[in-house]
């Protein structure tokens, strides 16, 4: 395991005194960390929220849920579910009085919910660090800012502000990707363009909201760094990994990343703590990277949470993702990132359930007779193309056995590589 000491921390720590909340700066992590047998709360229900449930709860924790929907996954196995509506202040309160540190599994919450939760418990990550991850526009600029290469773009916040740019200053990023500053993951809030006349059209197609007009770069390959950071500073980085996205969505991990040099692999994990650092970070941190054909390291986006290249962890390092995110919230020291198994992840979406237009039953006992493969199903009652249903993990002594089980497993559940 790698750990890094940043050259300075903004954020001073401050006393926690059992769950009184009032001697503790809102803003930073507890001096004192806080102990089995407390509450954390969890904001969000999807599948991230699930597994930090069983994370949390089996190192002794009490998980609440705040979360609208009555079947959500992480709902489903909490110790409460309070349903609610991310901005309802009266459920805000509730969470934020019964646990100790409170965390957030998309970044698609309201900011202000988790300031408002700030209030009264400790919110790891801050709504400052969700909030940058949100726009696009703020992103790209914090992340060049932290002295990390993103790729050539311009900022459309307006239809006025495209009509003022000229033909050749749009020109000079295309052909690109017009992307949505904000609500936008898994390829949605995205349109290819390839000239300046598809540029007018499609920012008008997206109803005139802010938009970052991304030039679209050479590709060699894709990958994420995974690191968790503690209030002390002190943080611990997962080994690289290389991913492969269809249609925008996450299809296969492989890590360690099979086509990375040992330069790149320290180039990208000290890119992406040099950005938490910056953030004064607290909690798990993802950033994703492209990989240019020549070489350089362009960084495309992060996400203030676990990720799901990240789900590998669960059975191949001795701490896993979730569990780090549960030291880093309640002040426990950071686990060990060790890799310990070569591994392989395949994504399971709603599209496996189907053949056509005709329901079907996965191959289950197939998939659990082979012995790379660990089966992660996120309890979701009903099946729908594109929707992550689940993710199955495989493990073996070398990486080329993993990826090949990975490989013999997608073909006989017809899930799509390329």
């Amino acid at each position: 395991m790698r750990w890094f000491y940043p050259r300075s921390d903004k954020q001073a720590l401050t006393a926690f005194n059992g769950h009184d909340h009032t001697k503790m700066n809102p803003q930073n992590s507890p001096v004192s960390p806080i102990l089995p047998g407390a509450w954390l709360g969890m904001v969000g229900g999807g599948q991230l929220g699930r597994m930090f449930c069983f994370a949390a709860q089996s190192m002794g924790y009490r998980v609440a849920v705040l979360d609208p929907d009555e079947t959500s996954p992480a709902g489903a196995v909490a110790d409460r579910h309070i349903r609610a509506v991310y901005d309802d202040r009266a459920a805000l309160t509730e969470l934020g009085r019964l646990c100790a540190a409170v965390s957030t599994e998309f970044e698609n919450v309201p900011s202000a919910s988790l300031e408002f939760l700030a209030n009264s418990t400790f919110v790891s990550p801050a709504a400052s660090c969700v909030a940058i991850a949100q726009d696009r526009v703020a992103e790209k600029r914090f992340i060049a800012e932290s002295g990390v290469p993103v790729a050539p773009h311009v900022v459309i916040e307006s239809p006025e502000a495209l009509a003022a740019l000229s033909d050749e200053k749009i020109a000079a990023v295309l052909p690109g990707i017009l992307k949505t500053a904000r609500l936008g993951y898994d390829g949605k809030g995205q349109i290819g363009v390839r000239n300046v006349d598809e540029v007018r059209t499609a920012y008008a197609s997206l109803s005139g909201v802010a938009c970052v007009l991304e030039k679209r770069m050479p590709l060699r390959f894709e990958v994420s760094v995974l690191i968790a950071r503690g209030g002390d500073g002190k943080s611990a980085v997962f080994p690289l990994a290389q991913n492969t996205h269809v249609k925008g969505i996450l299809a296969k991990t492989v890590v360690p990343a099979p086509d990375a040099s040992a330069a790149l692999v320290a180039q990208a994990q000290d890119a992406a703590l040099t950005i938490a650092a910056k953030l004064g970070y607290v909690g798990v941190l993802c950033v994703e990277f492209f990989i240019l054909e020549d070489g350089t390291l362009i960084a495309n986006e992060m996400a203030p949470r676990p990720h799901n290249s990240g789900h590998y962890t669960v059975d191949a390092c001795a701490t896993s993702q979730f569990e780090q995110q549960v030291r880093a919230m309640t002040g426990m020291p950071l686990g060990d990132t060790r890799q310990h198994s070569p591994a392989a992840m395949l994504n399971l979406l709603g599209d496996v359930w189907f053949d056509g237009n005709k329901s079907r039953t996965p191959l289950w006992p197939e998939v659990a007779a082979m012995p790379a493969a660990r089966l992660h199903l996120y309890g979701k009652e009903e099946a729908r193309p594109g929707r992550k249903m689940g993710h199955i993990n495989f493990t073996a002594a070398t990486l080329e056995e993993a990826r090949t089980a990975a490989r013999d497993c997608a073909r006989m559940l017809h899930i799509t590589l390329d």
